[in-house]
């Protein structure tokens, strides 16, 4: 985790790839969202613009990099933003940028993850298929 504290806001002109709010059964006994609960739902975000971008199913192979800035408690209002930032010939790598909303107030926004993604294209047989162009 890191000790960047400062306040921010939410990425201006953009639209999140997903929005939720944890729950008491995604956290521990102190309140401490688990980071499996997170890294799953930025898989879920970073699955969005892959599947726009590939134009049909695909499935992640690799977290290329995950970083927890700060922590997510329950009832934050988080929000995932999503970007394609390189496609190859099977393979597309999304960023993934997550900020809190503490107590769902518009007020207290933290970076609280970022993390990077790349998933494959698959046809029918589970095998990798090329991008179109």
């Amino acid at each position: 985790m890191t000790t960047d504290l400062a306040p921010t806001t939410l990425p201006p002109g953009k639209q999140p790839a997903l929005r939720v709010i944890p729950m008491p059964a995604d956290a521990n006994a102190y309140g401490d969202v688990f980071g499996g609960w997170i890294m799953a739902q930025v898989d879920l975000a970073g699955s969005v613009p892959a599947t726009e971008r590939a134009q049909g199913k695909v499935v992640t192979i690799a977290v290329n990099s995950f970083v927890f800035k700060q922590p997510v408690f329950v009832g934050d209002l988080l929000s995932f933003y999503a970007d394609v930032v390189k496609v190859g010939n099977t393979s597309v790598t999304i960023n993934v940028e997550v900020y809190a909303q503490r107590n769902r107030t518009l007020s207290k926004v933290v970076k609280v993850t970022e993390a990077t993604l790349t998933y494959v294209a698959t046809d029918e047989h589970r095998m990798p298929r090329p991008i179109p162009k």
